[in-house]
């Protein structure tokens, strides 16, 4: 049985075009022209993917997704848009979206997209689940199982993302960790995005765990190559 996909842009055109791109690819495909239309066929009939412009009239594609949220949990989101400004795309993805997409672009990126997204959104094989070892570097505290940073006696707030990244460079303290690595580990191997997303959350995450998050001690900077951690 072929995916369902729901594709929301209040460009007719664009509409027309990716539905028509992606139903020759093999997946049935609706479409709507605003969030609050989308809302209405997503609860009706749940899809296996939603490819969301975040410009739309009304309701933008953020709060559609939040809506969506709260009435299709579970159900990935690509956005799809024009816009360039990286805190509303990585913003989208820390509110659930799980990729993102900017026009213009060609038939073929879009697919591996949706494909990349579908396959990491398949149910997984059943396995054991990891023994979550607490990590310390100097003062820094990390705790996987209870999903807990503190910093001395502060306990630091992280988004699930800022955690992960945060996590895999302290099991990997004073070594250098390329912008590749990083991504593959805490946005996994079929990422297909912008590094603009690692570069964002490494300055959020800055500015919670340095005391200048303008000069950092902690989380650095290897130009050309990536960043490391060090004590």
């Amino acid at each position: 049985m072929s995916k369902q996909l729901l594709v929301v842009d209040d460009d007719s055109l664009m509409r027309r075009s990716m539905s028509a791109s992606l139903t020759q690819a093999g997946y049935s495909v609706t479409t709507a022209a605003s969030g609050e239309e989308a809302i209405t066929i997503a609860k009706a009939h749940r899809p296996d993917l939603i490819l969301l412009d975040i410009g739309l009239p009304g309701m933008d594609g953020l709060d559609t997704l939040r809506s969506f949220r709260q009435v299709v949990s579970g159900v990935p989101v690509i956005f799809v848009t024009a816009r360039r400004r990286e805190l509303d795309e990585v913003v989208g993805l820390e509110l659930g979206a799980d990729d993102y997409i900017t026009k213009p672009f060609d038939f073929d990126v879009l697919l591996a997209h949706v494909k990349a997204v579908l396959r990491r959104s398949a149910p997984a094989i059943a396995t054991p689940a990891p023994v979550l070892e607490v990590v310390d570097v100097a003062d820094l505290h990390i705790d996987p199982a209870e999903h807990i940073v503190r910093i001395g006696e502060r306990t630091v707030e992280l988004s699930p993302k800022e955690f992960d990244l945060l996590l895999f460079m302290a099991q990997n303290v004073n070594r250098v960790l390329s912008m590749e690595d990083l991504l593959a580990q805490v946005w996994g191997v079929d990422w297909i995005g912008e590094s603009q997303t690692l570069y964002v959350h490494v300055r959020w995450l800055r500015e919670k765990i340095e005391a200048d998050p303008g000069h950092p001690q902690r989380l650095l900077t290897v130009r050309g190559v990536g960043y490391k951690l060090v004590v």
